[in-house]
């Protein structure tokens, strides 16, 4: 994978979250698109993911649905296999999206609860939607760089 490919995910995972479909749905499609994985399972397997967990002020969509996107490519297959590889990429993709927005919870992040209704008003009032935008796209582009990082640290 090269720069071009991490500029992919970002673009995928644009188009994906602006056609509709949410934070974490649209993580995992921009990942699995980027690495060629077609499995009718995406984006089905993040939906209760987003809205940071269900709206239950979990961690953000976006994260998680990357965090699966690392875990498709690195996790493991069966119990004899290593976690360590995608427990450390994962650390490290928490780490890397806290640095970046501060926190790494739904609600802290949009400053609301989105399990109540004064929440959803503010998420709409104040156009909040386009702060997940931004969470979504980047955490894409992070899960693909770590990916990367870890598929070439294979290698050495």
């Amino acid at each position: 994978m090269d720069k071009e490919d991490i500029l992919s995910a970002r673009n995928i995972a644009d188009e994906q979250y602006s056609s509709g479909l949410y934070c974490a749905e649209s993580v995992v499609i921009a990942i699995a698109k980027t690495y060629k994985i077609e499995n009718d399972l995406f984006p089905k397997v993040a939906t209760a993911l987003c809205g940071g967990m269900s709206r239950t002020c979990g961690m953000c969509g976006a994260l998680t649905g990357a965090m699966l996107g690392v875990s498709a490519i690195h996790g493991r297959s069966n119990p004899g296999e290593s976690v360590e590889k995608v427990f450390k990429a994962t650390q490290k993709l928490v780490s890397e999206f806290e640095s970046e927005f501060g926190n790494k919870n739904c609600q802290e992040l949009l400053e609301c609860d989105l399990g109540t209704l004064e929440g959803q008003e503010k998420f709409n009032k104040e156009n909040l939607n386009s702060r997940c935008h931004g969470y979504t796209v980047k955490a894409a582009q992070l899960a693909a760089e770590i990916i990367e990082e870890y598929n070439m640290e294979s290698l050495s």
